[in-house]
């Protein structure tokens, strides 16, 4: 608990609009289209932070990328849908079709060429796992089975909108994906 400048007890908190974590207000950047509060986006750069600092760490990158963006959806826009599109398909793809995650920049290079994706509307992320989720895994094993978990959930919440992202995938890569 911090003071304000009266020397008063500051307890205020901020839900993020993404994906509802709810931390202590901090003042920072977000990014310029997956809306977040600045907590959030905080701790997400603590995590690419980890992932980063050590390949060992770095084989949950794609994950931690993907579960992120989709968490994140923003607003209706060429960059957000394109965005939340590329990163469903990855994440389904991992997720249901042991795609191994370090393949995932290949074919959004692929991926990225296709026309028009649309908008999907975002389901709600409440009650789900977030970024927040993944901090604090005391070794690289624990660090992946938090993302794994993490991306299993944020794909799982885009349920309603799998037939649309496994539409995308096959016409994007082929009806193998």
């Amino acid at each position: 608990m911090s003071q304000g400048a009266d020397g008063a007890a500051d307890d205020a908190e901020s839900r993020c609009p993404g994906c509802g974590l709810v931390s202590s207000v901090e003042d920072g950047p977000v990014h310029p289209y997956m809306v977040s509060s600045a907590a959030c986006w905080t701790r997400f750069g603590e995590v690419l932070a980890l992932e980063f600092s050590d390949p060992a760490w770095f084989g949950a990158h794609q994950v931690t990328v993907d579960a992120y963006a989709v968490q994140h959806p923003g607003q209706p826009e060429r960059r957000s849908i394109q965005s939340v599109a590329l990163h469903l398909m990855t994440l389904g793809m991992v997720c249901e079709r042991e795609l191994d995650p370090s393949d995932a920049p290949r074919l959004h290079k692929q991926m990225v060429h296709r026309p028009e994706f649309s908008w999907l509307e975002p389901p709600s992320m409440e009650g789900r796992l977030t970024v927040a989720d993944v901090l604090g895994a005391r070794n690289v094993r624990e660090h992946e089975v938090r993302v794994r978990a993490w991306g299993l959930d944020a794909w799982e919440a885009w349920a309603p909108h799998h037939a649309a992202v496994w539409g995308w995938v096959e016409t994007t890569l082929g009806p193998t994906g």
